[in-house]
């Protein structure tokens, strides 16, 4: 998705507004200090369904967790009040947030502008030394495009990510399959899954590049080629909290390699955490066994509700998931 795609949706999207900077002189931008989450949750407007993480998550839950930190929680402040907050995510234990997946404009007239200054000054403390900055994921209800109302919640969000320095990357499907409400995949007849060493794991990575519609890998095959894709593949997946041993091959009867599947956990739920059939297995509708054993992998052990995402322009594996019962219940923006 390209920003002039964004401003076909919204007349008079252009990234300024009447009020401009003469009046951002009175706003106090600073990240919150210790103790201070009722400031956070003063913020006095109510979340737009669907948009952002905002309405389907505790702020003070995951701060408690760990997941949201005062350093890298944001305030707006008009003569003391919240006018603008922005939050990002990140793992317990990690160093750094990995995204920002928390912002509200507010409705001040000049909310596009003050989104934008408290992003920058949130992303002046945050990006890495390395300049490694945090995406930002908006995520949004199905068919966004076409309610007016989200359509310019959504679009403020981004016009204010935009003017901060943030550019469009992709955008993905996010499905869930439920244990209570979706017929739960057949388990595959004709493949054969086994737990999976890191060489083959590796090896497996790096065929199935040749070919991919996935946005990230093809991203980091630019950067750094295919081998360091396939490694930086790796890594991601270990990074997951599940056990490594979950992991498995995928073999036809004979032996013949197919694929690897990474049934996991992130920090909130069971996730299709990846899947991939090497090239020369393709066309054989085998995604469709891997998924089925992802899936059943994830019940026995505990899940009763599974997640998983894919981009949009990766209609196969969209189709399979549809096939499987999972239903899309949100579209994630990425920006970078």
């Amino acid at each position: 998705m390209h920003l002039d795609q964004w401003a076909a949706l919204r007349p008079g999207l252009s990234g300024t507004s009447d009020h401009g900077e003469k009046h951002m002189s009175d706003l106090e931008i600073r990240a919150l200090r210790a103790g201070e989450t009722d400031l956070f949750l003063s913020y006095p407007h109510e979340p737009v369904p669907g948009v952002g993480v905002e309405s389907r998550r505790s702020y003070a839950e995951l701060a408690e967790e760990g997941q949201y930190r005062p350093e890298w929680t944001w305030v707006a402040l008009r003569d003391g009040a919240v006018v603008a907050r922005c939050a990002f995510w990140g793992v317990p234990e990690g160093a750094h947030p990995y995204s920002l997946d928390w912002l509200e404009p507010g409705q001040e007239p000049d909310r596009i502008e003050i989104a934008a200054r408290l992003l920058r000054a949130a992303l002046a403390e945050l990006t890495t030394p390395e300049g490694g900055r945090p995406e930002y994921h908006l995520f949004l209800p199905p068919g966004w495009r076409e309610d007016a109302v989200t359509a310019r919640a959504a679009h403020d969000r981004l016009e204010a990510a935009a003017l901060a320095g943030y550019e469009p990357f992709i955008e993905r499907f996010n499905y869930t399959w439920a244990v209570d409400g979706d017929p739960a995949p057949a388990r595959s007849g004709r493949l054969v899954f086994e737990p999976v060493d890191d060489v083959e794991a590796t090896e497996i990575c790096l065929a199935a590049i040749d070919g991919t519609l996935d946005g990230y890998t093809n991203r980091d095959v630019a950067r750094h080629g295919s081998a360091e894709a396939a490694r930086v593949m790796m890594a991601d997946l270990a990074e997951f909290p599940s056990p490594r041993e979950w992991w498995r091959v995928a073999r036809t009867p004979e032996g013949a390699r197919v694929g690897l599947i990474v049934p996991a956990r992130n920090h909130s739920r069971a996730v299709v955490g990846y899947i991939a059939v090497v090239p020369e297995q393709r066309g054989r509708g085998y995604v469709d066994d891997l998924l089925a054993e992802t899936t059943a992998l994830l019940v026995e052990h505990g899940a009763d509700q599974v997640g998983a995402d894919t981009d949009l322009g990766n209609r196969p594996m969209a189709a399979a998931f549809a096939r499987a019962g999972y239903r899309n219940t949100a579209i994630r923006v990425v920006l970078q």
